[in-house]
């Protein structure tokens, strides 16, 4: 459900029973229960006519400020304040994301990482931005945490959103709010051993009469210098080694970036308004590599030394207008309208080198432009008493066109590869949805949705004919919420049908290839033919709130799969291949458990101190793949989180530190090809010291253990094993944060 569904819903159901005096009775100690405010007296008692029952004298505990959606939402869903977002002064988006529970970032710690629910990520995770999609061109990674409000983690899939959720959709919010004349500049600086980033953020907003308007801008900027050593061996069927291969390579580079959200605000007549949002993400990158490999035993490489350069830039834009209008009988219409634009350029220039000379000078540019139209509408009015029924649309058109060209230098005794390769791709898509939140009890609600998702994806490129795959699905979802009498604890169950649609580029069949092809290193291919996944999946929790802020919950999920995808690996002319397929089915199982608390619920005259923790396990199988380590899409098996925060009395300082931790272990891809994931250990602290209402001071570390990132990949057949390793070091980031209030 999203946050302004349960709202309305209250509201609603408040009206109902203030102008009901028999059912305000019985509501009450459900209300005091669900919400903590202050005790407010009641009014005094006024004279009735003699025919008419004196009204009960009731004393009513609320605000709507005291509203919880994670307690009071029938849709399971945590809410990320922004105050959590921004407590570690942090400036890339998935440092926030790896301190939350159930969240785990995947990648090799430096940078880029992927976002994942349940230890699945690659598309198993749903990431939305303002409740939509973002572009393929469009890094997650890029988004400063200044310019969002909140976030929304929703476990169990609901209507309004995409169901290509399996594993379980991460809303990310821009900043919506608007305060009178607010003023905030923030200076940042942060340094490790092997990098170095300063950064600025402003954000302002005022009001004039009935317009309301805020912007948030933030601007960074880093260089980078750092080591990236690999080791190739293959090892004969009796164990014997056959290859060593050892690669030193340094890479550097430096990175800008840009974000702009400026929003304004309408109030119209009649309580109708009309708001324009806008969102714009520019950044560059410029790198250098030079790799040298040494060869002790075996074979050589095709080439033994590579330098390579790259720059690029990407630019996305996007504007939404939103209009909410009240129409008769209690009937509200949620519309909005958005048009989005994506253009990527960049150079890769690459000079290979065979026994001390210029083998292989090559260029490759490419250029990528996407344009999208979209719309998204609710339509909602009361129905029934205690129902907050609604309906709407998601429909979008999206237009993709990729260019490559690749120049080879003619040199004696290279074989040119020029080529011009590119494509354009359409994707339209359409989604109809209805939903309903029943209040059946005071203490249970009921929700229930139906959502149909159409799509349509036509690519057209230089080396392959036109290919179109249509594609929909139905996903009815049911969830429920029970609060067991006389206490704090409810019940959650909720049964999804959800999808995982294969991303474009992975439809189509152009090839990429490498450079020194082998089975760790394979070209890459699209299938056109690729179908969606299909999973259907329960979710059942347990919500213990046993005092003020005190929370203790436990978690279970299970998904079953059809027509998972893997990667497939296979050999042609001589080159070997890499190509998504779809092969069988697969299952999954999670397990979560959760505590928050402040220290004064367990303990008397406690210190100002709030404790946070997590533990996640989880569990996969692919019936395509043999055991054991057959994990569906190499799986975290298991992941904590340790944190704890402390406030002065005086408000002046604030520290804290946060512990994640994230297992790994062998990984089995497919029946030749095995992986190994690293275990992580990520130790962050900060300090926040106030000044005064103007000024404050926010200081932080990260990775305090140093935590190097690791890789290990292997290939395994009649002929022995090829394994590919590294080790990247990883040190300690120091950041400092001045953040001015005007």
């Amino acid at each position: 459900m999203n946050t302004t569904a349960a709202p309305r819903l209250s509201r609603l159901n408040a009206a109902l029973l203030l102008t009901t005096p028999f059912l305000l009775v019985p509501a009450v100690p459900a209300m005091a229960q669900t919400i903590d405010a202050v005790v407010k007296p009641a009014a005094e008692k006024q004279p009735q006519p003699a025919d008419v029952a004196p009204m009960q004298k009731v004393e009513i505990k609320g605000a709507a400020a005291a509203y919880d959606p994670r307690r009071d939402d029938t849709a399971s869903k945590i809410v990320v304040s922004t105050e959590e977002i921004q407590k570690y002064g942090d400036t890339a988006i998935t440092d926030v994301f790896k301190r939350l529970p159930g969240i785990t970032v995947g990648g090799n710690g430096r940078g880029n990482g992927e976002i994942r629910m349940r230890g699945l990520g690659s598309g198993y995770t749903q990431i939305l931005l303002n409740g939509e999609r973002a572009p393929a061109g469009f890094s997650i990674d890029t988004l400063s945490p200044d310019v969002i409000e909140r976030i929304e983690i929703v476990r169990a899939a609901s209507a309004e959103f995409s169901t290509q959720s399996i594993a379980g959709t991460i809303n990310i919010v821009l900043k919506k709010a608007v305060k009178t004349a607010q003023r905030e500049v923030k200076l940042s600086a942060a340094k490790s051993a092997d990098q170095n980033s300063p950064s600025a953020s402003l954000q302002m907003s005022d009001k004039a009469g009935a317009m309301s308007y805020s912007l948030g801008a933030n601007f960074w900027r880093g260089t980078y210098d750092r080591e990236a050593p690999i080791a190739e061996t293959r090892t004969a069927p009796d164990g014997m080694p056959t290859m060593d291969r050892r690669t030193r390579q340094q890479d550097s580079g430096r990175w800008e970036g840009l974000n702009l959200a400026p929003r304004v605000n309408w109030n119209l007549a009649d309580g109708d308004t009309l708001t324009s949002q806008t969102f714009v993400n520019y950044n560059r990158n410029r790198y250098h590599g030079y790799a040298d490999t040494d060869t002790s035993l075996g074979a050589p490489p095709p080439f033994e030394e590579r330098d390579m350069r790259q720059s690029n830039w990407n630019l996305f834009a996007r504007e939404d207008v939103n209009l909410v209008t009240k129409l008769g009988e209690g009937a509200k219409l949620d519309a909005k309208v958005g048009i989005s634009g994506n253009r990527a350029e960049g150079t890769w220039h690459e000079l290979d080198y065979r026994g001390g000379a210029l083998a292989r000078d090559a260029v490759v540019l490419s250029e990528t432009t996407e344009k999208g139209l979209s719309t998204q509408g609710k339509y909602s009015r009361p129905f029934l008493e205690e129902h907050a029924l609604s309906m709407g649309w998601d429909a979008g058109y999206t237009v993709r066109d990729d260019s490559r060209v690749e120049r080879d230098a003619d040199l004696p005794g290279a074989i040119n590869d020029d080529s011009d390769e590119g494509y354009e791709a359409t994707v339209k898509r359409l989604a109809l949805y209805a939903q309903d939140e029943w209040n059946i009890t005071p203490r249970w609600s009921m929700y229930a949705g139906l959502r149909w998702e159409g799509l349509e994806t036509t690519s057209d490129g230089d080396s392959f004919d036109e290919v179109s795959q249509v594609n929909s699905v139905w996903s009815p979802l049911a969830q429920t919420l029970y609060k067991l009498p006389d206490s704090r604890d409810q019940v959650r169950l909720a049964l999804t049908r959800t999808y995982k649609a294969p991303p474009t580029g992975n439809l189509v069949p152009r090839r990429f290839t490498s450079t020194n092809n082998s089975q760790t290193e394979p070209d890459r291919r699209g299938n056109p033919d690729l179908k969606p996944e299909l999973a259907s999946g329960i979710d059942a929790a347990y919500e213990h709130y046993w005092g003020e802020n005190a929370l203790l919950s436990a978690a279970a999920s299970m998904r079953r799969i059809s027509g998972y995808t893997r990667q497939g690996l296979f050999l042609e002319n001589g080159r070997w291949v890499a190509t998504p397929v779809n092969d069988g089915n697969a299952v999954t199982r999670s397990l979560e458990l959760e505590a928050k608390f402040p220290l004064a619920a367990v303990m008397t005259n406690a210190p100002g101190v709030d404790v946070r923790a997590s533990v996640s396990r989880n569990w996969s199988s692919v019936d395509s793949v043999p055991g054991p380590d057959n994990r569906l899409d190499q799986q975290t098996p298991l992941s904590a989180t340790f944190g704890a925060d402390y406030k002065s009395p005086d408000g002046k300082l604030t520290t804290g530190a946060s512990f994640a931790f994230k297992n790994g272990g062998p990984v089995r891809i497919d029946v030749n090809q095995t992986g190994y994931q690293a275990v992580r250990r990520d130790l962050d602290v900060y300090a926040l010291w106030k000044f005064n209402p103007q000024y404050q001071l926010r200081v932080a570390v990260s990775n305090l253990l140093g935590q190097d990132a690791l890789s290990d990949t292997a290939y395994t057949d009649e002929n022995g094993t090829l394994r590919r390793a590294s080790q990247y070091p990883g040190y300690a980031q120091g950041r400092a944060t001045l953040e001015m209030r005007f």
